[in-house]
Parts: structure tokens; sequence; C-alpha cells
């Protein structure tokens, strides 16, 4: 059988550039260097059979936001996205807890005396919620459908970004580490430009869209993508690394869910020499290391507040953040790292079998960092909730040099890609109108290292997938991606 385009790599923009393609007609064949589908999407049994993690991302703000996802429409295909009543908090030295609601004004009450300037914060984005979700997530070369929403943004962003007004609209360190749990998903050098718009986007859907998992595992949007693919004619060929374009045959169009490294390998001289030195030249950011832990209970927070949310940030005050993930950007280790856990039993019940249950962690650390995480981990976990270590059954640990392994495209165990500096925001991964067209013919990359950047929203697949069947299908009109009556 022969087809009209090749998409390599299957995580959740290879799967959504695969939806776009076959939508608009065409047959298309995927190839999954893994023997199961999903990449960041993939969900699996590790220490008991009856117990699923998460292998990399568990929650889903941009699966409920983004346009490419709200147009497909995961709950009418049965994938259920279960909302936490707290998205996220931060517990805080001495048993104190910051949270946030998927209520504004509750979360504004918790706040106290920082909750009116929380609301004028992120209120009117959450009002347009929409706009800002697809301004945020665009291919940063189009105008935007609602005009206000740049202006929102830019009104805030200045009061985020530098250090002369760290955050300047909030006043007690609670709310303070509130918000800088939410741009530590930056990754990077705090506080910074892009770390502001990270935190404004994530911060605002905690009370519009919500930071909702998956119930049953993050497989399950992968497996709703899939199928749509393969009800529209496509084919998956898993187990099967693409090493070279020339594997591929006489395909008219390649679109390729890898980072750069990754097709400088696949595409070697055949591409001009100045794009490979611009390609050369893309930097990527820090690790992450992730421990995935079996346990017989919840995880025994000293503040039961934190037990509610779907989400934990472990930084301690706003000050602790800045320095450890400055430190970490830097390339030097520190013992106490930023990290993210997740108990997906607390808003998905049927992710605990017999009393025992995932409990999901990552830790910010230097790029290509060798450590075993396991420890480092659970010792911070212990600092907000002494005698976590005694509910665990099982660990696992994956350094984010291991984590490169699992994946090319985390170089350095980099899971976004790409440092997200301001340049690499705007010139991801070169500097180019079409940032996913390549020199080659028909070639396209469609990564988290292309606009807009990672997570799990699909926007970067449906991107290049628009602009490949524009340039060489002459289709104006995006294909409707809904499911069926």
């Amino acid at each position: 059988m022969t087809f009209d385009a090749a998409v390599v790599g299957t995580g959740p923009n290879g799967l959504a550039a695969g939806v776009t393609l076959a939508r608009a007609g065409l047959r298309v064949a995927l190839f999954e260097a893994a023997d199961t589908i999903g990449g960041g999407l993939r969900t699996t049994s590790l220490f008991d059979s009856d117990v699923r993690h998460d292998v990399c991302a568990a929650v889903h703000p941009m699966a409920a936001a983004s346009a490419f996802f709200r147009r497909f429409d995961l709950p009418a295909r049965g994938v259920r996205l279960l909302q936490p009543d707290i998205p996220y908090a931060h517990p805080l030295p001495g048993g104190r807890a910051a949270a946030a609601w998927r209520s504004l004004s509750r979360t504004a009450a918790h706040l106290g005396p920082d909750g009116r300037r929380w609301m004028q914060l992120l209120g009117p984005l959450a009002d347009r919620s929409p706009a800002v979700v697809d301004l945020l997530l665009s291919d940063q070369r189009s105008v935007p459908g609602d005009l206000l929403a740049p202006l929102l943004l830019g009104a805030r962003v200045p009061s985020l970004a530098t250090r002369l007004t760290p955050f300047g609209l909030l006043r007690t360190e609670p709310a303070r580490a509130l918000l800088t749990g939410v741009a530590a998903h930056a990754v990077g050098r705090l506080p910074s430009v892009t770390s502001a718009a990270v935190a404004l986007l994530l911060a605002h859907t905690a009370h519009s869209t919500g930071w909702p998992l998956p119930e049953g595992g993050s497989a399950r949007i992968a497996d709703a993508l899939a199928a749509d693919i393969t009800a529209h004619g496509g084919v998956f060929h898993t187990g099967q690394r693409i090493r070279d374009l020339a594997e591929l045959g006489d395909v008219p169009l390649v679109l390729l869910d890898v980072g750069p490294k990754e097709f400088l390998a696949m595409a070697g001289p055949r591409l001009p020499e100045r794009y490979r030195r611009s390609l050369r030249r893309y930097r990527y950011g820090p690790g992450a290391a992730k421990a995935d832990f079996l346990t017989d209970g919840p995880i025994p927070w000293t503040n039961p507040l934190v037990g509610r949310a779907g989400t934990v940030h472990l930084g301690g005050t706003r000050a602790d953040i800045v320095r450890r993930e400055t430190a970490t950007a830097a390339g030097r280790p520190v013992e106490d790292p930023f990290v993210l856990v997740v108990d997906p039993a607390v808003t998905d019940p049927t992710r605990e079998a017999g009393g025992r249950r995932p409990v999901w962690a990552y830790a910010h650390v230097p790029h290509g960092d060798p450590r075993d995480p396991v420890d480092l981990i659970r010792r911070r976990i212990e600092e907000y909730a002494p005698g976590f270590g005694d509910t665990i059954v099982a660990s696992r640990g994956l350094s984010a040099r291991q984590y490169e392994e699992y994946n090319p495209n985390y170089v350095g165990g980099d899971i976004g890609a790409g440092a997200l500096t301001l340049r690499q925001s705007l010139a991801r991964p070169v500097a180019r109108w079409n940032p996913y067209e390549t020199p080659l013919p028909g070639v396209y990359l469609c990564s988290a290292a292309t606009p807009p950047g990672p997570s799990v929203h699909g926007m970067c697949g449906h991107h290049a997938a628009l602009a490949a069947l524009r340039r060489h299908h002459g289709l104006r009109t995006p294909p409707a991606l809904a499911p069926y009556p």
C-alpha cells in the first residue's frame, strides 16, 4: 500500500499531526520506535499489575484548553477528564500551605490580603480563556483573533518577569510562592519573560478549563487519537525506529515529531550547511528526573489541604524557588530541587487497587544530571509529609541522562524539547517564517521543538500538518476534528 504522508514519532504532536492529515483525506503511516505509541502519553504497570503509572505526563491542563483538543472533543470519545477541586497546592515551611481552587473567588478568600490582587491578575484572563490560550499556543506568526488577549497579557507579564518587580501585584508569601511554583513549569531561570507567560497560562486555566487527569491514565488520550487515525485509514508501525529519511522511500509528505538533534542524525548531509549550523545552535534546557512510587496509602501531608490537590509543588518560599531554579538552569546541582508531585488516586479513585496506588514525581535537575532521583525526591516529599517513606512499597527512578535514552527528544532530560528562552520561543527551532517547514521538500518538523513548544496540547503537530496541507494540497480550511454523530 502506498501512502500520501508519513509521521515519524507518535507523541501527542505526532498523533495530532496524524489526525489532522487523515481527517483531510490523506493516507497516513505513522512510525514509532517504541513498542507502544504515545511518547509522553504512556501509562503502564511498573510494580503491580493492577496499578498503572504515567511514565511521563500525568496532569493535562492543555488537553482541556487547546484549540486542537477543544475541536477533537476528548469527552465525546469516552475520555473522562477528571477535575480536582484544587488544581494545585504549595506547602510552605511550618505546616502552612497555599492552594488554588477551580473557583477563583474561593482561591481569593483563601489568599486573604492578596485575594483581590489574585483576582485582578487572573480573573480577566480566565474570562477570556479561549482567546488567551489560542494566542499563547498559536504558531506565533498569525494575527490574534481577539486583540484584547495580547493587551491583557502585555499588561501582566512585566510585573512577573523581572527581579525589580517580582510578582509585584502579590505581597504575601503564600500567594507569591503559589504563583512562583506555576512559573517554575517553564523549567529555567527565574524570573523571565517566558516563565511569566507560562505562569499566566497555567495559573489562569486552573480557574477556567482546569488541570484535569484522564480517568485511567494519560494513555487514554493517546488511544483516542490513535483510534481516530485508524478509523480514517491511518496505519501504525511500532518498534520501528527511523534512523534515515531514506527508509521512508518516496512518500511525498513527511512530518517529524523529533527534535533538532534527532533530525540532524536522520537527514545528515541532505540539509544545507547553514540550516545545520542553526540546528546545532539550538539550546536544550535543564533536565527532569522522574521517580515513580507504589504506596500502600495516600501521601501523609502535614497540611491536609495539600492532600486534596491534583498537583503539588514542592519548592518552599518564592525566594527558595528562584534560587533553586536559577542554580539548576546554570548547571549547578542542588540537594533540595523543585519537585512536582501527583497522587493520581486523589482525583481518580480507579487508580488505586487493593489499597495500593501510584505516586508520580519529577525533580528539576541540571541538564544531563546522572543522579538517581528516588532518594532526592523522597526526602523532599518527607519535608512536608513525614512518614511518606513508610508508605512506599516499591520505587523506580529515571535520571535526566536516562530520560534521553527513553526518548531521544528529551536531550539531557529536557522534557520540553528545548530551552524556553525568549529567543527560542520566537525562533523555534530556527529563525524561519514557517518554523515547521525544512529545506528538504515535503519534510516538516512537528515536535515540541517548534511553536508553541512543550505540553500536551497537540498544537505543534496540528500547526505543522495545516502548513503542509496548505502548501502541498491547497487546503485553506482546517478539516473537521469532532467525532462523527
